[in-house]
């Protein structure tokens, strides 16, 4: 029941594998991560129809600042995840929007090993994601997808600040939104040049989404069930 998404890696940048090393590392080295994880697709698809005991365990976030730091961990997976395979794959991007979207991949790589170094031992496992219903040989439908993550990211760590006991946490979890949250305007920008920026806020004042509401809308995207039912709601 697995799906097949075909993808050719880019290799039309000699200049840039030879002039920085790092980003070659990454982009070849996350596109046999990714692809790893695309030969999973589909697998959530059958999770339910079997037999409980062969259900892989739920991953418990936990509770306290421990479960919102895994909860956030979570979602940097995903979105670490998604921006090494769109920079390992030939999306049909300007030089000026392949070089966006390798920022957006060192940022989102930087939020997800700051959370799972804050954790220690106390971490989720790596997640494994399904990104089957994007098309990444289609620009748009990549963009689309990082618009969506982004907004969510936004709004994840909005509503989860409250739930912070830590105001040093608190702390860091304002300087990780604020760059979402550019993250979110770039991904407009590249959707739309006239875009205004704020489609999405009314009131100017940006969403704030219960981890529920996040996970609700990620879940499709993560093969393994996430379990927050331990997270503070208050």
């Amino acid at each position: 029941m697995s799906k097949t998404v075909n993808f050719k890696v880019k290799g039309s940048r000699p200049q840039d594998r030879l002039n920085n090393p790092r980003r070659s590392f990454l982009k070849f080295g996350g596109a046999t991560l990714a692809t790893a994880g695309l030969v999973m697709s589909g697998c959530k698809e059958i999770y339910d129809f079997l037999p409980k005991q062969l259900q892989p365990d739920k991953v418990k976030l936990g509770s306290g600042d421990t479960g919102i730091l895994n909860y956030a961990y979570a979602l940097e997976q995903l979105e670490a995840a998604f921006y090494t395979l769109v920079i390992a794959t030939d999306c049909g991007f300007t030089d000026h929007e392949y070089r966006v979207m390798e920022d957006l991949q060192q940022h989102e790589v930087a939020h997800r090993d700051f959370f799972k170094a804050a954790l220690g031992n106390k971490a989720i496992e790596d997640l494994t994601f399904d990104f089957s219903d994007v098309n990444f040989l289609d620009k748009e439908s990549v963009l689309a997808t990082a618009k969506t993550f982004e907004n969510l990211g936004v709004g994840a760590y909005n509503g989860a600040g409250k739930l912070l006991e830590s105001a040093d946490l608190l702390v860091v979890a304002g300087k990780i939104v604020s760059v979402e949250a550019r993250h979110a305007a770039v991904i407009l920008e590249l959707m739309d040049p006239d875009s205004t920026f704020v489609e999405f806020i009314s009131d100017g004042l940006d969403w704030a989404l219960s981890p529920a509401e996040v996970l609700e809308a990620a879940q499709p995207f993560i093969i393994n069930k996430i379990d927050a039912s331990d997270l503070p709601t208050a």
